[in-house]
């Protein structure tokens, strides 16, 4: 059985010695990255990552990272590009290649490559005299002292230090671009982030009947109505216009209170003056409003007209992954 102590202070100087060598990252980074910067700004084609071993895992992990804050970028496993996958890079592409040493014989092969065939090279890489450094046009250098492992084998600071770098480089290009929240959803449409920019209450109403009754409704057909609908309650309409919603609560609460039911109308148990939403108002602000008053549903009305459309509930929006 481990000893308690021991492993967490084990974690701990692992956690350490990563935010220790990110922390020397960042005070010795230069002018070399404005321009890695500059250059990923200014390529008329996608930024081609590549490496291999746990770069090539820190590699695919930046281009996922590119795309999504609106860089085309494209992964080159550096094993493969010597076997016909060089064909992957085109015309005005930018390339960028990781490797810790920038001299193991995929990368160095690579790297030549990639120079002879007139193509713009990156590297990042913790020696800035290897064979990768020497061949870039610019060098972002990741240096490590020792990997975080008491073998000083396994790659974990190098690699954090790839990520995090990965990682400045898009954001300081997402700021030169002028990158928006709507163009963020525009590239996360199918996620919850997406989703909370983009999905308007008047999605989720679909093609669902809206539960409505008259001030007049007898209880025992507002029952009817609130179980038929299934969003837990109905809107109260007097001419078309909204004046109050019944929940199941309000039903619940008030047979608590009543035996007799056949003299009770909507009227008697309707909520005057209910919270309401717009069919464009976004989802995640109508889960807000929700959450302000305290409600689980929110009356629709029609963006442009007014017109009642239905009832959005709680349940409807947290489906969407919208917290």
């Amino acid at each position: 059985m481990t000893n308690p102590e021991k492993t967490v202070e084990s974690g701990r100087q692992t956690l350490r010695a990563e935010a220790n060598a990110l922390l020397h990252l960042a005070g010795i980074l230069d002018e070399s990255f404005a321009r890695a910067v500059d250059a990923i700004m200014q390529t008329g084609g996608r930024l081609v990552v590549s490496g291999i071993g746990k770069s090539a895992l820190v590699a695919r992990k930046m281009v996922a990272t590119f795309n999504s804050t609106g860089t085309p970028a494209v992964f080159l496993h550096a094993a493969d590009a010597t076997h016909g996958d060089m064909g992957i890079i085109q015309e005005n592409d930018l390339v960028l290649i990781l490797s810790k040493s920038g001299n193991t014989p995929e990368i160095k092969l690579l790297a030549s490559l990639v120079k002879n065939a007139g193509f713009r090279l990156m590297a990042m890489t913790a020696d800035p005299e290897s064979h990768l450094a020497r061949a870039a046009d610019i060098v972002l250098l990741t240096p490590v002292d020792r990997e975080a492992d008491p073998l000083n084998l396994a790659p974990t600071t190098s690699s954090t230090l790839q990520m995090a770098l990965g990682d400045a480089l898009a954001i300081a290009v997402l700021e030169q671009r002028g990158f928006t929240r709507d163009d963020f959803a525009r590239f996360h449409p199918g996620g919850s982030l997406g989703k909370q920019l983009l999905l308007q209450v008047g999605q989720l109403l679909d093609d669902r009947d809206a539960p409505s009754v008259t001030p007049g409704t007898p209880l025992r057909d507002v029952i009817v109505e609130i179980t038929a609908k299934r969003v837990g309650g109905t809107a109260v309409l007097d001419n078309g216009q909204v004046t109050g919603i019944i929940t199941d609560g309000d039903v619940r609460r008030m047979l608590q209170k009543h035996t007799d039911i056949s003299r009770i109308r909507a009227r008697d148990i309707m909520s005057a003056n209910p919270k309401t939403t717009t069919s464009g108002t976004l989802a995640a602000d109508a889960l807000k409003k929700m959450k302000q008053h305290n409600i689980n549903q929110l009356i629709v009305l029609d963006s442009e007209t007014g017109k009642y459309l239905g009832i959005v509930h709680l349940h409807d929006i947290l489906k969407e992954g919208i917290l």
